[in-house]
């Protein structure tokens, strides 16, 4: 469980296929505060340590992972947005992520607006995914509000120190991102189909 709020950026050292599975190692000032078996979220996608060393640690994106996810096109040297699992009893500054990635989206479009960004994103209705204004959605793990909704389209405004401080400064038109979106709206939508 995480909260979208992203602690650190890690750097892509190294890529290596393993038979369908891809091993991902990152370097990061957090890796000599994990542990092999614990879980991380990156780019919005929770993965298990598997190894540690130097400053550094690997994760594995099995098959599954890579076909719903960004993750397959990383590349040696990418940044991505790092988040440890939530700690119980402390403060849910974002909102209720779990790490696991429904689809993703491709920016459509990225606006300067006086000292803040708004970012849109079109992502495949065929899984009938939805965003509600002002409802969340964690874009890459980000946690966010949406500020324009559409049937399969949505845009968010990113303030200076999301921009700076997230992969967000990366995103260009044509950026392929991991969407969450958000749980308890997952379970409402479940629910009014099965009543209806």
């Amino acid at each position: 469980m995480f909260t979208g709020i992203i602690e650190e950026l890690g750097v892509v050292t190294a890529l290596e296929k393993n038979q369908e599975n891809l091993n991902i190692s990152i370097k990061a000032n957090l890796a000599s505060e994990l542990k092999i078996d614990q879980s991380v979220a990156h780019n919005g996608v929770c993965l298990t340590l598997v190894d540690i060393s130097n400053g550094e640690y690997t994760v594995t994106a099995i098959q599954e992972t890579l076909s719903k996810t960004n993750l397959g096109e990383l590349k040696q040297g990418d940044i991505v947005n790092l988040e440890r699992g939530m700690q119980l009893g402390a403060r849910l500054d974002g909102h209720i992520v779990q790490g696991h990635v429904d689809q993703t989206a491709l920016c459509t479009g990225v606006v300067e607006k006086n000292g803040s960004w708004e970012f849109t994103f079109e992502y495949d209705p065929v899984l009938q995914n939805i965003t509600i204004e002002k409802g969340s959605i964690t874009i890459n793990g980000v946690s966010l509000t949406v500020v324009n909704s559409g049937k399969n389209s949505f845009s968010v405004a990113i303030i200076p120190y999301t921009f700076e401080h997230t992969t967000f400064k990366l995103i260009k038109k044509g950026a392929r991102v991991n969407l969450e979106f958000d749980v308890i709206g997952k379970y409402v939508k479940r629910l009014t189909e099965l009543n209806s």
